[in-house]
């Protein structure tokens, strides 16, 4: 069973001469234990894509699955509680709440799903030492640099049982070594059964994914599988 599946998605904002087609007719199926890098210019889809996976828009028309389920049949509620059980978020902004510690909002996902406040914080913590944070776990995220809270963001979509993994350009605000650093953690989430759905400008960093998705005007162009890498299929998009 595929872990996400679009089925014929289109989004289309606005109205009239205004109206924008974000994505037009996108099928992709990914599975468990499968990273997807999903490339193209800016204002292609790519990020409206992401959106409408982990249900936080709807599509104009199309059907979205996530684990079989869905996400047209599903309640608000319902919604809520597979985002916040089943599906792990790197957002470009990060969104980390600015009154808990960088610890404090790893653990908290986890916390919320009945975790213990003991167990919750020790996974939080071995996430960020996963990604060379262990130093700043009690610092607020006004404390840390961009390029740390960015670690903090990885950490707190990769942490507890998630199944679905998605990210808007997880490695924007990072040196290369820690780039790398991230992608190897979500290539572990993936070795777990993880499936995850990575937007990124940078080829060398989808050379970790299974497959690369090419997307351009709201339409899935080409794919590939980046044996070595996917600069060939990608130069001209990058």
């Amino acid at each position: 069973m595929s872990m996400l599946e679009l089925r014929q998605v289109s989004k289309v904002y606005g109205q009239g001469a205004a109206e924008v087609h974000a994505l037009r007719e996108v099928s992709l199926e990914v599975g468990p234990g499968t990273m997807v890098a999903v490339m193209g210019r800016s204002g292609s889809g790519k990020s409206t894509l992401l959106t409408i996976a982990g249900s936080l828009e709807e599509p104009s028309s199309g059907q979205v699955l996530v684990a079989g389920q869905d996400l047209a049949a599903m309640s608000r509620g319902d919604k809520a509680r597979l985002r916040r059980q089943s599906v792990g978020y790197v957002f470009q902004d990060f969104n980390l709440l600015p009154g808990l510690t960088a610890a404090e909002n790893v653990s908290l996902p986890l916390e919320l799903d009945g975790i213990s406040a003991r167990k919750a914080r020790e996974a939080g913590l071995r996430a960020l030492t996963d990604l060379g944070l262990a130093g700043r776990a009690s610092n607020y995220p006004d404390q840390l640099s961009g390029g740390e809270r960015q670690r903090v963001a990885i950490a707190r979509a990769v942490v507890g049982d998630r199944q679905l993994l998605l990210a808007d350009e997880p490695s924007g605000a990072l040196d290369s070594a820690n780039a790398e650093a991230v992608m190897r953690m979500i290539r572990t989430a993936c070795q777990r059964g993880v499936a995850a759905v990575v937007v990124t400008h940078d080829a060398q960093l989808a050379s970790w994914a299974d497959r690369v998705v090419l997307i351009r005007d709201g339409r899935i162009v080409d794919q590939a599988t980046p044996e070595p890498g996917p600069e060939s299929l990608l130069g001209q998009d990058r």
